[in-house]
This record gives C-alpha cells, structure tokens and sequence, in this order.
C-alpha cells in the first residue's frame, strides 16, 4: 500500500476531472469502478474515487483510493495504491505506489507548496 497527500489550488470536481483524465485516457486499463460525492450549499464537497489497473509488473489489478475535498478552504487530495502482489508479504514491485503516484502527476501543475 502507498499513499500521497497535498493540496491543489483547483475546485473538487476540477481535480476530479484531472485525474479521471489521467488514469483512464491515459492509460489502456485505467478504469474508474465508483465514484461518490457530497456537495454542500456552500460550495464544500467531498468526492471519493476508486480507480482500478493492471499492472504486469504486479501480475494483476491494482486499487486506487482517492479523496478530495475542500472542507477546510483549501483543496485536499489523498490517494491510496494498493492490492497488489501476491504471497504473505504482498509485494508488488512498486506498482501500488506507482498508481498512487500518478495522482500526485496528474495534478502537479496545481499543487500548492
């Protein structure tokens, strides 16, 4: 399992939108399987994604969390990578935390540092 967090100066949805892009256009079996979201009067929302992906290198399908939201003023996202390898010990030779990664890439031109 691999997990990545950081702020983007981007709405929910926008964000949203991005990593969608990225995931499932970018690549050949990128699928999203669920998608949820709660949005206040306010303009507050909180998404959560689930992503899924072969990886050969993993020798099967990959999960992937995301959540974002902007409870607190500022857009959060956090994404989980996991499901991979085989065995007691899981080991996926990085593939979790590569899909986890690809969040951080898709919305790097946004993040806030």
């Amino acid at each position: 399992m691999a997990t990545n967090q950081f702020r983007v100066n981007l709405f929910p949805r926008d964000a949203a939108d991005c990593i969608y892009n990225y995931v499932v256009h970018g690549s050949i079996t990128g699928t999203l399987i669920d998608n949820y979201t709660v949005y206040e009067s306010n303009g507050v929302a909180c998404m959560v994604m689930v992503f899924e992906k072969h990886y050969y290198r993993a020798g099967n399908r990959l999960t992937l969390t995301v959540v974002i939201d902007n409870l607190n003023g500022v857009t959060n996202v956090r994404s989980i990578g996991g499901g991979g390898g085989e065995g007691l010990f899981s080991f996926d030779w990085g593939a979790s935390e590569s899909f986890s990664n690809c969040v951080r890439k898709a919305l790097e031109a946004y993040i806030v540092r």
